[in-house]
């Protein structure tokens, strides 16, 4: 698995994911910093990537577009450092790496991670 961390996450993460053999890139190493999320969601479709975020925008590109790439990893916590929510994000990671594989919205906060198998359905974009 490899990730592409966005902008909104400190680079830091890439070295926290590679201490735990887990391949990582910063958006600022490969793209414009002030790229549309878009751009991002589909540089990651197209070289492989799981896009680990704080931002909700690529869930929602997901819902509208109903895209069942690239895997998103979302990061939903007041502390988004990777001292602080490292450990479980790498957890998760790991546990659910074969859903990611094949298509997921993964959600992480301090108390628990939900997967959502892609692509979305009406009932988890909201509508029902």
């Amino acid at each position: 698995m490899r990730l592409l961390v966005d902008m909104n996450l400190s680079p830091r993460w890439v070295a926290t994911l590679a201490n735990a053999g887990i391949e990582a890139a910063h958006w600022s190493t490969v793209g414009s910093v002030n790229a549309p999320d878009a751009e991002i969601m589909s540089f990651a479709r197209f070289h492989g990537y799981v896009v680990l975020t704080h931002d909700l925008d690529f869930s929602a590109i997901l819902a509208a577009t109903h895209g069942d790439k690239p895997s998103v990893v979302q990061i939903r916590a007041d502390d988004v450092s990777p001292d602080r929510i490292g450990k479980a994000v790498v957890d998760a990671l790991r546990q659910m790496a074969a859903e990611l594989e094949q298509g997921a919205l993964l959600t992480v906060d301090p108390n628990r991670t939900r997967l959502r198998i892609l692509p979305l359905t009406p009932k988890e974009q909201g509508v029902l």
